[in-house]
Order: C-alpha cells, then sequence, then structure tokens
C-alpha cells in the first residue's frame, strides 16, 4: 500500500475494534453527525476509538477515498466499514446495531 494515509487509516482499523471517524472528538464533536453517532456508541456502551479529521487535511479527504463514501463521520467495526450517520441511525433504531456489535464480538456494556 503505498499511500501513506491509506495505511494509517488500516492501522487504526485493524488496531480498534469500533473506529469512528469524525469532525471534532468524543468529548468535544464538531459536527451534529459525528455527535450523534458518539451519542448512539456512548449509549450502547461501546467501547470506541476516534480519529478527528478536522486535525487531519490528509487524513480528512483520505478516509473519504478509502471507504469510497463522501461524509464522515464513518463508523468501522472489526475492518468492517459499517457507514455514515443515517446509517448508523437506522440501524441503532432497528436493533441492527446492538446486534452487529454482538455478532462481531464487541462487548456492550450492561445497559
Amino acid at each position: 500500500m503505498s499511500n501513506p494515509t491509506f495505511a494509517r487509516i488500516q492501522a487504526d482499523i485493524d488496531a480498534n475494534p469500533v473506529m469512528l471517524y469524525m469532525k471534532g472528538t468524543a468529548m468535544f464533536p464538531q459536527c451534529g453527525f459525528s455527535a450523534r453517532v458518539v451519542q448512539i456508541l456512548t449509549h450502547l456502551g461501546v467501547p470506541f476509538q476516534t480519529a478527528n479529521v478536522l486535525e487531519d487535511g490528509e487524513l480528512r479527504e483520505g478516509i473519504k477515498q478509502f471507504s469510497n463514501w463522501p461524509t464522515i463521520p464513518q463508523l468501522y467495526v472489526k475492518g468492517e466499514f459499517i457507514g455514515g450517520c443515517d446509517i448508523v441511525m437506522e440501524m441503532f433504531q432497528s436493533g441492527e446495531l446492538p446486534a452487529l456489535f454482538e455478532e462481531k464480538g464487541v462487548k456492550l456494556a450492561a445497559a
């Protein structure tokens, strides 16, 4: 993989079972869509790692190319691209999201 940004993204995704590329941080999201995904993951008690795309222009463009997905946030679970805010919200509301975490072996905190 000759693209260093892609290599970094792949390393992040490999190292973290739940990886969220977002605008801002989990403590201080800087867009409503990122904030919503953080709220859902926090509500489910999922341990997750974030990368702030606002701090790094190469990462911000690279993640869009990497996933072939035009918007941020982007959620990865066990190396699989799940989607952005709308998809995560739909999956949460339908009950698919907790089921996906369970299927992938990601432990949820007892609600």
